[in-house]
């Protein structure tokens, strides 16, 4: 994510620290880069230009000139003008209305608007909230049975529509049974066309007329740079939108979209999407997105990742375990699986301080592929071989490994790791439980 611009930027400033007190000069320099960098990151022209005019005119005054640390002053400047343009603080769902709640996506074709409605079911469903889904999309083959499916995975009930009928009786409809059913969120999955056009703006006016939405969300591909903005002015021009859902942002190493899409249509970013997985839908943190941006980490997300992935009572178990030395290979799955619904490991060390900017190094690079090895081979043994892993000899050795489709050397490294796992857990407990945070090992 935004790898581009944060090498760019950590290169300016790694210069700039390298000056004992800074002038005119040395900043006049380091702005060009920096107005540069963000130009080649797909950013709005007006935009950098007004931001590197506020910067400017901060950089110039004593803020930076007579600082005892001019380059740590540089880059909190930076950094909170970069807060500021994204918007300063997250904007969230405005849930306070009479149920049930509409909420209208809209979009262009490919940008994810189906997936992206099942992703906001889901993150709605995991807060408390009992949304329902609406395909009123008839134009696209499949949308109906997609969106169904989609459902189906996360019991979420999806209004099953007679695909000859408008999309504003669908809709109409669909509003009728969710109140009936005592829904509280109904989710709107709208058309979309492969460009912008009168046709598809009027049919969208039509719904909004309607149901008068609570939200309307513009759904727009981060990767696609400056045209998901011009897209994100002319929805917000002719719907008056509410916010943007940014998607395919973990593949976006520019980030044009994200810095330009609030000072250009005065609209937040609300949401983006970091995955093509259910889960892989997140509230935009303006403030968080700056710290990455500049390599300094999301240190909050993680722990926001950790304490959802964290199953609380699972590690109370395995503390007692631990207590006793009776950890297993199937704790150790469990872990295993416990790390993995945090995201993949990219993500989780972009958001490590002083991390992030790293070049992640092969062997961890390939860790994936390992964590999915690893699992494959617990489950290819028994219920005994799994808590009792002493009696694995050669001939049990050679049938997990083909039954894991992987070898007996893999079978042996991941038995080696256990025990070395095992072996450190000991030194814990022998220097005592007490000082060890709950679900560190989660």
């Amino acid at each position: 994510m935004f790898d581009s611009l944060t090498n760019k930027l950590n290169s300016v400033f790694k210069r700039l620290r390298g000056h004992g007190k800074l002038n005119e000069q040395n900043i006049t320099e380091a702005l060009k880069e920096v107005r540069l960098a963000l130009l080649e990151a797909d950013v709005h022209f007006k935009v950098v230009k007004e931001f590197m005019e506020r910067i400017r005119t901060r950089a110039m005054g004593q803020e930076v000139l007579e600082s005892l640390t001019p380059a740590q002053q540089m880059i909190k400047i930076v950094h909170e003008e970069l807060i500021s343009l994204m918007g300063g603080v997250s904007s969230g769902l405005n849930l306070s209305y009479k149920i049930p709640i509409p909420i209208m996506l809209v979009g262009l074709q490919g940008s994810g608007k189906t997936t992206t409605l099942a992703k906001l079911g889901k993150f709605l469903k995991d807060k408390g909230r009992r949304p329902y889904l609406v395909p009123a999309d008839v134009r696209r083959p499949a949308a109906i049975e997609q969106l169904s499916k989609l459902g189906e995975q996360m019991d979420i009930p999806v209004f099953q529509p007679n695909p000859h009928e408008s999309p504003l009786m669908i809709c109409q409809k669909s509003f009728r049974w969710a109140d009936a059913e005592n829904g509280d969120v109904l989710l709107i999955d709208t058309a979309g066309r492969l460009h912008i056009d009168e046709a598809l703006m009027e049919e969208l006016k039509e719904i909004r007329k309607e149901l008068t939405p609570r939200e309307i969300l513009l759904v727009a591909d981060a990767m696609t740079g400056q045209d998901a903005v011009n897209v994100a002015q002319k929805f917000n021009e002719a719907l008056d939108i509410n916010g943007v859902i940014l998607t395919k942002l973990d593949g976006d190493a520019r980030g044009g979209a994200a810095l330009s899409i609030k000072a250009v249509t005065g609209k937040p970013i609300k949401f983006i999407g970091v995955g093509e997985k259910l889960d892989a839908l997140e509230i935009f943190h303006p403030d968080r997105m700056a710290s990455r941006i500049l390599g300094m980490g999301d240190v909050l997300s993680l722990i926001e990742k950790a304490q959802e992935a964290i199953d609380t009572k699972k590690a109370q178990e395995l503390e007692k375990k631990l207590l006793k030395d009776t950890f297993t290979l199937e704790d150790f799955l469990e872990q295993l699986q416990q790390i993995k619904k945090m995201g993949s490991l990219e993500q989780i060390m972009s958001m490590i301080p002083g991390v992030g900017r790293l070049k992640l190094p092969q062997d961890l690079q390939g860790s994936e592929k390992d964590l999915v090895k690893v699992e494959a081979i617990i489950n290819s043994m028994t219920k005994e071989e799994r808590r009792s892993p002493e009696i694995l000899n050669g001939s049990r050795r050679l049938r997990i490994a083909k039954g894991s489709g992987t070898t007996v050397q893999d079978v042996n490294q991941l038995l080696k790791q256990y025990l070395q796992a095992k072996k450190m857990l000991r030194q814990f407990k022998r220097g005592g439980m007490r000082g060890i945070p709950r679900g560190l090992f989660s």
